[in-house]
């Protein structure tokens, strides 16, 4: 079975955190989506150097270039940002299991 080439498949994905410069570009991929513009701090998917998919790290709401397929596009930047936030949030889960275990609890007291 041979494998089909699409023509419109980008050859490579860039994922990185918005920056101010990203601004317009963002307001402009919103404005495509019929969407607000997304809460920071924004995580995008950029393919031959233009921005086609955003994600709010904020709220999770996402937006995207509805002239080019972008749901996959999206879903890498929900596994990109659960990578992200997981150390954050087991941090903070061990920070709370030591704050309010049984010994320190009595040491404050």
């Amino acid at each position: 079975m041979s494998r089909r080439e699409e023509p419109d498949m980008p050859t490579t994905i860039t994922v990185r955190r918005a920056t101010d410069g990203d601004a317009p570009a963002l307001s402009a991929l919103a404005e495509l989506d019929s969407a607000r513009p997304l809460p920071r701090p924004v995580l995008v998917a950029e393919s031959g150097g233009q921005l086609r998919a955003a994600l709010s790290l904020a709220d999770g709401s996402a937006v995207g270039d509805p002239f080019h397929p972008t749901a996959g596009l999206v879903e890498l930047l929900r596994v990109h940002a659960a990578q992200l936030t997981a150390p954050q949030r087991e941090r903070r889960l061990r920070h709370a299991a030591q704050v309010l275990s049984p010994r320190a609890l009595l040491r404050a007291s």
